[in-house]
């Protein structure tokens, strides 16, 4: 028998009604139904019904900042007070070539700022940061809590798969939001980030919200109000939270897939990375650097590219992947790849983030669901990019593949080449602290 009541005769029916009705749940009707989830006394298709009703009519920002601390008390939370300094955790809402941890982090690090971050597996176009880090044989993302905050106090930067107990409600509603329409609620993105981040233990959280045909959130009004619930929330916790709005209407960088990410990465980390990725990477570590050190955004970016040229951001790069276990000798992409031409001369005025995106995900870069595996070698690498002048013949993309094969013309369909340039996109739309 399924036991939807408490001793109160709260129902989880009367919580989906009066939320189907446009009312404002009490912490306790949240409550209710999360834990009842978690325990299993709440089943599926009642908690599927409440998540529609929460994507058709919203949340207040009460319910919004309640909801986020029921799902950080349904598990652990990580104690990072032997940490001795300023802990920074970043987060993106996700896109297409999105490498920008494996830049940001080793060269804050580089620069004395403790960085220690938990993220999961990738759902979507590629892997995540994790997923990115396995390509490179040998490397470890789960350490001991002693180890993570050993690795953090020795060399500034630890980056490791979320522990299993950690927000487990948001992982079990995730996945079902993931399969029944309800991932895109402003509120339930929102509590879902900011829940991880601060169950984490981090001082200072920023995220990378990107916006456009490549990323969960398509236009900028939405961008902004996720990021106002997202700093929000962070207040409410006392923890300094600052979004960045950048534009995923075309792939991030020129590398699309695992290792070739983490390739890029390394060339940017040299100081010879693509200007769309230094850009959002330099304005993202700058914010940090100048409120930890209490110095200009001017001042700040001076330093940040004097590591990048200096050699000290890669070095710390290299500190940080030896320290859990990687060889970066042994990275390697598929020996299998073929190049697409381009059909017609002129400018390159969009190329669709998505499309590409799924495309690599068809070819093994990505997974649709949490247990399917990746094929960490496999990728896509753009030699042209958006303002780009292009003749015909000429070599637009590279395909690395393995197993599985991709349509030429569903990789043409995703460029728009025009007679004529037109107005670049802003690559960042705002800051929102």
């Amino acid at each position: 028998m399924c036991y939807n009541y408490n001793g109160d005769g709260m129902t989880i029916l009367d919580i989906i009604d009066k939320k189907r009705l446009k009312g404002e749940l009490t912490r306790d009707e949240i409550e209710f139904a999360i834990n009842g989830y978690l325990n299993n006394s709440i089943k599926d298709y009642q908690m599927s019904s409440l998540l529609m009703a929460i994507v058709l009519n919203g949340m207040t920002d009460r319910e919004t900042v309640d909801l986020t601390d029921i799902m950080i008390k349904s598990g652990d939370i990580i104690d990072l007070s032997n940490v001795d300094g300023i802990i920074v955790d970043k987060h993106s809402t996700g896109g297409v070539g999105d490498k920008v941890t494996l830049v940001f982090a080793p060269l804050l690090a580089s620069l004395g700022i403790k960085i220690a971050k938990m993220s999961g597996k990738g759902l979507g176009h590629t892997g995540g940061t994790i997923d990115k880090l396995e390509s490179i044989e040998g490397f470890n993302t789960k350490l001991s809590k002693e180890d993570f905050v050993n690795q953090v106090n020795n060399i500034n930067i630890a980056l490791v798969s979320q522990s299993e107990n950690l927000v487990p409600a948001d992982k079990k509603i995730y996945s079902l939001r993931d399969v029944t329409g309800t991932v895109e609620s402003l509120p339930l993105i929102a509590s879902s980030v900011m829940s991880k981040k601060i169950a984490s233990g981090a001082d200072i959280i920023i995220i990378d919200v990107t916006v456009g045909t490549g990323a969960l959130i398509k236009n900028l009004d939405d961008a902004r109000e996720l990021s106002r619930l997202i700093v929000k929330i962070g207040k409410s916790y006392r923890k300094p939270t600052i979004c960045i709005i950048t534009n995923m209407d075309e792939p991030l960088g020129y590398a699309i897939g695992n290792a070739l990410e983490v390739k890029e990465a390394i060339e940017t980390l040299k100081g010879n990375g693509p200007s769309d990725l230094l850009e959002i990477v330099i304005t993202l570590c700058s914010i940090i650097l100048g409120a930890v050190k209490k110095i200009s955004n001017e001042e700040a970016k001076n330093i940040l590219f004097k590591q990048l040229n200096n050699g000290e951001a890669y070095k710390k790069f290299e500190e940080f992947v030896k320290a859990q276990g990687g060889d970066l000798k042994k990275l390697k992409v598929s020996g299998k790849f073929f190049s697409i031409k381009s059909d017609r001369n002129g400018y390159i005025n969009k190329i669709n983030a998505q499309k590409l995106g799924e495309i690599a995900k068809q070819i093994g870069a990505g997974r649709s669901e949490l247990n399917d595996s990746i094929d960490y070698d496999v990728g896509l690498v753009l030699s042209k990019k958006v303002g780009d002048y292009v003749e015909k013949e000429e070599e637009l993309l590279k395909v690395y593949l393995k197993n599985k094969d991709v349509s030429i013309n569903d990789l043409l369909e995703c460029y728009e080449i025009d007679d004529e340039l037109k107005p670049m996109p802003k690559l960042i739309f705002d800051v929102i602290k």
